[in-house]
């Protein structure tokens, strides 16, 4: 009982700077300027109004982005962890060290890159090759999602396989496994908690962004974080952004408890996937 006061700074933060906020969202997705009072109207205008299909392209994008991190983060996670102990604290820290640079800095680099006369176009003419039009397209948006998110994909896959027994390899092995019924009977399911935690860090940022769309995107492709930043920033509708941001926190509720469940299934069964 006496080591539970210590958490009570932390209960107090949570309060102050995450439940009220959000019950404050909540109260102004539910008033209305002009009619007053609590009203769904606000829900109602979102569900009927183009921005819903904007919130499923933005699903679309987030989901593809966390299956192209996966696909890249997972080899990345592996590599990493079968390499030797000095090299693997060298990689791994070049997988960090971009994430010590400010998140809209690095955004700001690939316009640079992507740009007409950007670094890639400059080599393109430097060969003789005419220019490609790269930035302000939905392909600009996904490389600046990827690049920023990717570290968050292979972290905690990463973490999951450095800890884990290699004997049961060397036992697989001796029984007769190949590497790939290795990977598939033992390193995957044993890993499948990072992969797990891995999908949850990538598709809740790739959901809600509107930097990197707003500058690689030149706002030609809006996402439905730059919806709910136009709505405070630019209309002055507040109660209108607060619902769609209500909206936007059930998806991103649900899409954790539907992994959760996952990684609930595979530390009950040992993996899942046998």
């Amino acid at each position: 009982m006496r080591f539970k006061k210590l958490a009570y700074p932390y209960l107090f933060w949570i309060s102050i700077f995450i439940v009220v906020p959000l019950l404050m969202v909540l109260y102004y997705s539910l008033q209305s300027g002009e009619l007053g009072g609590l009203t769904l109207e606000n829900f109602r205008k979102f569900f009927t109004s183009i921005n819903l299909k904007v919130l499923f392209n933005s699903i679309k994008i987030a989901f593809s982005c966390t299956l192209i991190c996966l696909i890249i983060g997972y080899p990345m996670a592996y590599w990493i962890s079968q390499a030797p102990f000095k090299k693997r604290n060298i990689m791994i820290l070049l997988v960090i060290l971009p994430m010590w640079m400010n998140f809209l800095l690095r955004t700001y680099a690939w316009m640079n890159i992507l740009s007409t006369n950007g670094i890639i176009n400059s080599f393109l003419g430097f060969l003789g090759i005419d220019p490609v039009h790269l930035i302000y397209t939905k392909g600009a948006i996904m490389v600046g999602m990827v690049y920023n998110f990717l570290p968050f994909m292979i972290l905690p896959i990463y973490t999951v396989l450095d800890k884990m027994d290699k004997s049961l390899l060397e036992a697989a092995s001796d029984l007769g496994a190949t590497k790939i019924q290795s990977f598939w009977k033992i390193i995957f399911p044993m890993s499948f908690s990072g992969v797990i935690t891995g999908i949850t860090m990538v598709f809740i940022p790739a959901i809600s962004t509107f930097e990197i769309s707003a500058l690689l995107g030149g706002n030609k492709i809006n996402l439905i974080g730059n919806v709910v930043e136009n709505q405070y920033r630019v209309v002055g509708d507040w109660n209108y952004g607060s619902a769609i941001s209500m909206v936007l926190m059930a998806i991103i509720l649900a899409s954790m408890l539907i992994t959760n469940k996952f990684d609930d299934s595979d530390e009950k069964t040992g993996g899942g996937l046998w």
